[in-house]
């Protein structure tokens, strides 16, 4: 399968995005109250693993894009 130059670059886009975003998201979710009693709470937990779980899926998406990006510029040279 091949992806075209567009769709290449937006899934690199998507994957720097991820990096971005869920870092913060979590920084937040750890000064946020409900995230602590005497250890971790269910809150927490949750948004980790989803922030975990975020990160994998934009890691991946993102290498795909950059393979699709060094392909396109491969079949032009």
């Amino acid at each position: 399968m091949q992806l075209t130059r567009r769709v290449s670059w937006l899934l690199l886009a998507f994957g720097v995005w991820s990096w971005i975003i869920w870092p913060t998201f979590l920084k937040n979710i750890w000064k946020d109250p409900r995230s602590w009693n005497d250890g971790m709470t269910a809150f927490f937990t949750v948004h980790l693993l989803l922030t975990v779980a975020s990160l994998a899926f934009g890691t991946a998406i993102g290498i795909l894009g950059l393979r699709g990006v060094r392909a396109a510029s491969a079949a032009v040279r």
